[in-house]
């Protein structure tokens, strides 16, 4: 016997009951969900856009008023200023009300080697990479769990999992951040609550214009990924709609790499390519 062609072996499902009961395209629908988008310049900018194109009511919150205020409007949301370093404004914050989903993308970097570090540097990347996130999750984490769930989503980076000379205190948040998550995740798991990490590869923003402005380095950093190119902040956003939207209720406690292939990849040298 021929089968026709997207026939199941009952004899498709045309003309019969669709056996199949999860609305998959409504997996990525966020319409009636809350959203807190906290850093709303760059990346954070085309998150909260895009969490707001699949429906969710969007609150920008950054230390910057104008950021938060541009992105806010441009979302037709919400928007306040926010220092994550200050306990006492998160737990503001979060004392109106828990979201569905939040989304961390702040973070600062002091490019030098170690041994040049100032006592004052190391403080001041650690409290707003590290503490801040912390300081996010105390407050936050508990509330969500109160109402029943939701998804907290934490921009990471790369340099996690790789490093080069300058990026040492800045790695180490960032490694720190990762496990920080895990473990919240399963603290809060049992209340519903998902925990986890977006880990970028180089992207266009004003935290790498200091790389990109060195021609050398920047081109460097172009071909080192798989897909030889620097990526667009906008090309975050997708990572951070899934892990807020259903598609992703079974995720947590994750690091999910949107890196060109730079973690994949060694990089160094291809023995296949055309030399001259």
């Amino acid at each position: 016997m021929t089968e026709q062609p997207g026939a199941a072996a009952s004899g498709g499902l045309e003309g019969a009951e669709n056996p199949f009961t999860t609305p998959y395209r409504a997996l990525f629908d966020l319409t009636g969900k809350s959203a807190v988008v906290i850093g709303a310049g760059g990346i954070g900018r085309e998150v909260a856009l895009a969490l707001a194109a699949h429906g969710a009511s969007v609150t920008a919150a950054d230390v910057d008023e104008a950021a938060a205020m541009g992105t806010g409007g441009a979302c037709e949301g919400r928007w306040t200023t926010l220092d994550v370093t200050d306990a006492d404004q998160v737990g503001a914050l979060a004392a109106q009300g828990a979201p569905d989903v939040l989304v961390t993308t702040v973070g600062i970097n002091v490019r030098k080697r170690l041994a040049d570090y100032a006592d004052d540097e190391f403080d001041r990347v650690v409290r707003v990479n590290l503490r801040g996130a912390f300081t996010l999750i105390r407050a936050f984490g508990p509330a969500m769990a109160a109402r029943g769930g939701g998804s907290f989503i934490a921009f990471s980076s790369i340099r996690a999992s790789v490093v080069e000379p300058g990026q040492g205190i800045y790695a180490a948040t960032k490694a720190g951040l990762q496990q920080m998550l895990r473990t919240a995740a399963a603290e809060f798991g049992p209340a519903g609550v998902r925990f986890n990490a977006i880990a970028p590869g180089v992207v266009e923003t004003e935290l790498t214009r200091q790389i990109r402005d060195d021609p050398a380095w920047g081109n460097a950093y172009a071909t080192k990924s798989a897909l030889a190119r620097w990526a667009r902040a906008d090309e975050m956003a997708g990572a951070a709609v899934f892990l807020a939207s259903d598609a992703a209720s079974y995720v947590t406690g994750s690091v999910l790499h949107v890196d060109g292939g730079w973690t994949a990849v060694d990089g160094r040298f291809d023995p296949f390519a055309p030399r001259s």
